[in-house]
């Protein structure tokens, strides 16, 4: 992880009420987070940079509360495209 990262991968799947640490966060979880899917570490707005690994890897479509399910519903990849 990174500094910067405003979002983490679930290393297992995630329930509701589910608490998370990570470093210095406390994330508590508002909906399940299947294995591999990205959960929200902040309050994410519509446009806002999606950060992992330190990378900007697409742009929120949608507002993410903190401990929300990141993934493809909510998101607009830009990572790995070359007009950007």
């Amino acid at each position: 992880m990174n500094q910067a990262d405003n979002v983490a991968t679930a290393t297992s799947t995630l329930t509701k009420g589910d608490v998370i640490t990570l470093g210095d966060r406390t994330v508590e979880i508002i909906e399940e987070i299947p294995f591999g899917h990205k959960i929200a570490l902040q309050p994410l707005s519509i446009g806002d940079d999606i950060v992992k690994y330190g990378l900007q890897i697409g742009s929120s479509v949608d507002n993410i509360d903190t401990g929300g399910h990141v993934h493809i519903h909510n998101v607009e990849s830009n990572y790995g495209r070359g007009d950007r």
